[in-house]
């Protein structure tokens, strides 16, 4: 590519930080410092380095872009709309606005080109972390050579830009300490370092050498580069993709010195330029600055055909669909296969034997913990879904989450296992850039008492609906002596609560089962389940599959019922040795199993009444946070559950402590069933929660 002299560079850059300008001003609200100043950056790679076809951002082989301070939107929306993509300058002109594709930060599936979802700072260098890997690990896996010929198909960057902020956030160490050990030598992250953030000069709460902290990751670092001179920042690209393809290469680290708010002549290098519109006044004096004559929302011709990406975009996808074809010729079934992966299509096998499997999961009598069936299930479904990518954050001998003939990948070697040491936060936003990149199915296993540490990440796979697949297990007092410090007891609500995630808490080896083929096989979104350590008995058949796949469904039902018992998990059994006193009382009860109350809540309402009959008392017992299941009990139903942290003890010893007992839920449908105290439950908050002293 032609490089432009170094006036034709600036206003290119000057196209980006008025479109910023104006955007901002417009909206009166984003931030336009950031796009600002790394628009000498962004004009650099964009226009001389990154590979991408704005007429199909999903083309497989594109370089991706990852936007990690994502406040700074306006910058990638610039860019986007300069290069060729589906952004008219209607949706600049509707930046921050309803139903815009311009939101105030990057949304995946929401605007064309946008890699993942950033705004939550760290992330976004996370994302590309996971990105990266996925590259490393598909180009080990099909890159192929036949007859001499070397038949590259997987062959790409991964580029990052991330401020100051993004560094602050400890995810960031998680991360990069992970990428520099696995020598993610195609992953670029360029630093704009401006020394502001919103409070101010950051050298008031961030004086890290930056450079020294990622030269101890292991990273390729190219220090005091001047983030204003093309040519530099032009030079360093040039050196990180030199070495990426060296054997022992490792990820680059540009650090980029830059003025936020670079054109502003009253705001430059101030945090007044960070989050807030320039003002009238401010604008026209930084048009007359930077020389720009153009109106608001103007780009002059010249200068729009040199960012015009779409011809040699469309040019590089052909080379590449050229060399994929030979690739097919010579690998026909590899070829088949990647694109299977890519398209994220589930083999057609895994439906052809899934009956088979259940049946003989289900055969299996013995009492089981859950996370133990869950590896089970694992080893039969394992060669089913051969995209599955797993690991745990440093538990995998307690989370179970390796299973026969997985290989744990290295920085030299390919595998579908990945340690990722205690990061928990790290692998769960790695995680979700392996799902964004494609050809894999990522999951991750820990305690669930640690979701608290990723359960941002989580929420942002939830945002982006996105496939990943978390394995959380010891997910109760039931863990025992380790103590309430590991004993979850607001989690499993908490996590229920976000929106387009499903939260599965199994109560055998079949459930468990149902639950793993219900995550692979969702294509919309994420999936956690929540397993037990201590043994469970068998309590489900075969012929329930189609009725866990509902997510909750009567287990147990008797003529005449006066009452249902709903549980989930470990507490199942409780429910169903209640159910069996009742009856030699002469109390009829139908026992619910909601493994999943998020797919249960999308049934039908005529499904959801013939479950929760609104005419019968419930009572709930789940050894959790009790207050989600009024949702489901009423004001005048029971719920038995946990309203304090957990003790150190035996689990056998914490149940009775705690009251969670079949003792217990028989007292409750005594209570509702038996006349008064029914009617009353429903006026007096002392009596609707049932939770040991």
């Amino acid at each position: 590519m032609n490089q432009p002299s170094p006036e034709h560079a600036r206003q290119m850059a000057n196209a980006i930080r008025m479109l910023a300008v104006d955007a901002v001003e417009q909206a009166k609200s984003g931030h336009p410092g950031a796009p600002m100043g790394m628009a000498d950056i962004a004009e650099v790679l964009w226009h001389r380095h990154l590979r991408h076809n704005p007429a199909n951002p999903r083309w497989p082989d594109r370089d991706r872009f990852v936007l990690s301070n994502g406040h700074g939107s306006m910058l990638l929306y610039a860019l986007l709309h300069l290069t060729g993509y589906d952004l008219p300058i209607a949706e600049l002109k509707a930046f921050r606005q309803l139903h815009s594709k311009t939101a105030g930060h990057p949304e995946v599936g929401v605007t064309p080109g946008v890699e993942t979802t950033t705004g939550p700072l760290g992330q976004g260098i996370t994302n590309a972390v996971g990105m990266a890997l996925a590259e490393k690990l598909l180009a080990a896996e099909f890159n192929r050579s036949a007859d001499g010929v070397d038949h590259t198909i997987v062959d790409h960057f991964t580029y990052a830009f991330a401020g100051d902020g993004c560094l602050m956030e400890g995810i960031s160490h998680e991360a990069c300490s992970l990428a520099g050990t696995l020598r993610l030598s195609k992953l670029v992250l360029l630093y704009d370092d401006n020394g502001i953030s919103i409070d101010g000069h950051v050298g008031g709460w961030f004086t890290d050498d930056t450079p020294k902290r990622f030269e101890a990751y292991g990273w390729h670092v190219i220090a005091a580069v001047d983030g204003h001179d093309p040519a530099a920042v032009d030079a360093s690209l040039h050196a990180a993709r030199a070495q990426a393809v060296r054997p022992d290469g490792r990820p680059t680290l540009i650090c980029c010195k830059t003025v936020i708010g670079m054109g502003s002549p009253g705001k430059a290098g101030t945090h007044d330029v960070h989050g807030a519109a320039l003002g009238a006044a401010e604008v026209a004096a930084t048009r007359a600055a930077l020389g720009w004559t153009a109106a608001p929302f103007d780009v002059p011709r010249d200068i729009a055909c040199a960012w015009d990406a779409r011809e040699r975009g469309a040019a590089a996808e052909r080379s590449w669909r050229m060399r994929f074809e030979a690739y097919r010729s010579a690998f026909p079934d590899a070829a088949d296969e990647f694109e299977r992966r890519i398209t994220g299509r589930l083999l057609p096998a895994l439906a052809d034997q899934l009956p088979s499997l259940l049946a003989a999961i289900a055969d299996r009598p013995q009492a089981l913990a859950t996370r133990k069936a869950s590896q089970n299930v694992l080893d039969v479904l394992a060669p089913l879904v051969p995209e599955l990518f797993g690991g745990s954050a440093d538990l995998t001998g307690s989370n179970l989450t390796n299973f026969q003939g997985c290989v744990t990948a290295g920085r030299d070697r390919w595998g579908n296992y990945l340690s990722y040491g205690v990061r928990e936060f790290g692998m769960a936003a790695i995680m979700n850039g392996m799902a964004l990149h494609g050809g894999y199915l990522p999951y991750g296993g820990t305690f669930l008492t640690f979701s608290d540490y990723s359960r941002n990440a989580i929420r942002m796979a939830a945002l982006m609906k996105i496939r990943v697949i978390h394995v959380f297990t010891h997910d109760s007092i039931g863990l025992g002596e380790d103590g309430p410090t590991h004993q979850s007891v607001e989690h499993i609500p908490s996590l229920r609560i976000i929106p387009g995630l499903d939260v599965w808490r199994p109560a055998d080896g079949l459930e468990t089962a149902v639950a793993w083929v219900s995550a692979i096989a969702r294509q919309d979104g994420p999936s956690v389940l929540c397993l037990s350590r201590q043994n469970l008995p068998r309590l489900t058949s075969i012929g329930q599959v189609s009725a866990i796949e509902r997510g909750g469904y009567v287990l147990s039902g008797m003529e005449g019922a006066q009452a249902v018992i709903l549980s989930t998990g470990s507490e199942l059994a409780l429910a169903m040795a209640a159910q069996a006193r009742l009856a030699c009382e002469g109390i009829a009860t139908q026992v619910v199993s909601m493994p999943c109350t998020n797919v249960f809540d999308r049934q039908s309402l005529a499904y959801q009444e013939e479950v929760l009959p609104l005419a019968l008392p419930a009572v709930a017992i789940e050894a959790a946070q009790p207050d989600f299941w009024h949702k489901y009990v009423g004001r005048g139903g029971l719920v038995i559950g946990m309203t304090r942290f957990g003790e150190s003890a035996p689990a056998q010893d914490l149940y009775p402590h705690f009251g969670i007992t079949t003792q217990r839920a028989v007292e409750a449908v005594r209570r509702l069933v038996h006349g008064t105290a029914y009617a009353e439950a429903a006026r007096s908050a002392e009596s609707v929660v049932l939770e040991g002293q």
